[in-house]
């Protein structure tokens, strides 16, 4: 590694950075957290065809055929990942179940809360809506 005094820019080879390193950043452009740009930026790598070189040699995407490959999954790998999304979905129905069970209670309490008030108070707590027309609807039909 090269230090320039002036601006203390480190100019680094690529035999600076390890393996794991190449391989993690490839895994974070692929992913989507980082851009070629953002990752040249961020790590401080000097040029940006470094990181397309690492792309090309440890990525999944197909740069003859211009496609990502997707490694296929063995059979057993499948059916562990579906029982998994299985386990999720089930935990996620008995919390959507519970809370739906939940909010019933809540307003039949409620109901039985009103009703008494207006029993023990002798007034009227909720409002009978009755569709009535407003004056600006009853102005509009007589002009007809």
């Amino acid at each position: 590694m090269k230090t320039i005094a002036k601006t203390g820019y480190v100019k680094r080879s690529q035999k600076d950075y390890s393996l794991s390193f190449k391989l993690q950043l490839v895994d974070e452009i692929e992913s989507g957290q980082l851009n070629r740009l953002d990752a040249h930026l961020k790590y401080g790598i000097q040029a940006r065809s470094t990181i397309t070189q690492w792309l090309r040699k440890y990525g999944t995407f197909d740069w003859e055929n211009l496609s990502v490959t997707t490694m296929t999954k063995t059979p057993e790998q499948r059916i562990i990942e579906l029982e998994a999304k299985v386990k999720l979905l089930e935990k996620q129905k008995a919390r959507a179940e519970h809370l739906a069970e939940r909010a019933d209670k809540k307003v039949i309490i409620f109901d039985m809360l009103v009703d008494m008030a207006e029993k023990e108070y002798d007034i009227q707590i909720r409002k009978n809506y009755t569709p009535e027309l407003s004056k600006t609807s009853k102005k509009n039909t007589k002009k007809q």
